[in-house]
């Protein structure tokens, strides 16, 4: 749910009472060192990507800043900002769901002090069953963080993966219905080897995805390191997208900040849109055969790394 700033990604938590209207193992993957896995799994207790929310946590009083800049951007919709206590602990947190084509996001504002460790996970997954969801992440080798509670809308807990990526599981007493997306996020995974394979082989366990591509020898460029290379895996699976960028953690700045990364048809026109809406361009924009990629910081502190689709 939190940070970057660490403004974190979404939340699917316990979404504000009104707003919330709001991997079996890497090595039983078959892929070659650039290829694709043959055969996904079946879907296990994801639903859909849209319900997988980036936890997007702003400096206090930014919450109307970052949503209109949001949309102005990307276009959607989102819930009425509604003064909610989200934490299983005394706290009282602005929230709101945004709803967009390139992505859902929890929007968290904190008028109390944010309680440990929300703020320290990338987003919230819903999963079809609760029960049956936090069990499985913990067969599939995650951690238990925040045991489950209950809130005024349903269900949550945080579990965390290798490598210290945490994520919330929910689920909403009554279902959400939520569009779904014109393109597909990626959850960025910043890892150095040792453990991003750990959190490969459990992410694939529990996300029941599949390697889309792994490539030994990507461009340094696309993440500020022109001349070198680096390993970048991309993971498909009913939860949406996971990029896991393998590197020797010696990144230049705002690389490891964005943990998520947008799609969408145009970079260059997009990036005029989000600099008219008070967006900055922290690097970039990197055009290439390969990709083209910036990453850019929202009014309230929010990262996000943008890239043509």
């Amino acid at each position: 749910m939190f940070k970057h700033r660490r403004v974190g990604r979404t939340i699917g938590f316990g979404v504000p009472i009104v707003a919330a209207v709001a991997a079996i193992g890497l090595l039983s993957a078959s892929y070659s060192a650039q290829g694709q896995v043959n055969t996904p799994k079946p879907a296990g207790v994801s639903v859909g990507p849209q319900y997988d929310t980036t936890h997007v946590y702003l400096e206090p009083g930014t919450e109307n800043s970052f949503v209109r800049s949001w949309e102005a951007t990307f276009g959607g919709t989102n819930t009425t900002p509604t003064l909610a206590q989200i934490t299983p602990t005394t706290s009282q947190a602005l929230t709101t769901v945004v709803l967009s084509p390139v992505g859902s996001l929890s929007v968290f504002d904190f008028r109390t002090g944010i309680p440990y460790p929300y703020g320290e996970e990338r987003g919230g997954d819903l999963v079809s069953n609760f029960d049956e969801g936090v069990a499985d992440a913990l067969r599939s080798g995650a951690n238990l963080v925040v045991s489950p509670y209950h809130d005024a809308i349903g269900r949550d807990s945080i579990v965390q993966f290798p490598g210290g990526v945490d994520i919330n599981l929910y689920r909403h007493t009554a279902p959400p219905a939520y569009p779904q997306l014109a393109s597909v996020p990626e959850s960025r995974v910043y890892l150095e080897p040792q453990s991003a394979n750990s959190f490969m082989r459990d992410w694939l366990a529990f996300s029941r995805g599949h390697i889309v591509t792994d490539d030994r020898h990507a461009d340094g460029a696309q993440i500020g390191m022109p001349g070198t290379t680096y390993r970048a895996v991309l993971i498909s699976s009913g939860f949406g997208q996971t990029l896991v960028i393998i590197t020797d953690g010696q990144l230049p700045y705002p690389f490891g900040r964005d943990t998520t990364g947008y799609a969408v048809p145009n970079l260059a026109a997009t990036l005029v849109k989000a600099r008219a809406a008070g967006v900055h361009v922290l690097w970039g924009p990197y055009y290439s055969k390969a990709l083209d990629t910036a990453i850019v910081q929202f009014p309230g502190g929010y990262v996000a790394e943008i890239h043509q689709a």
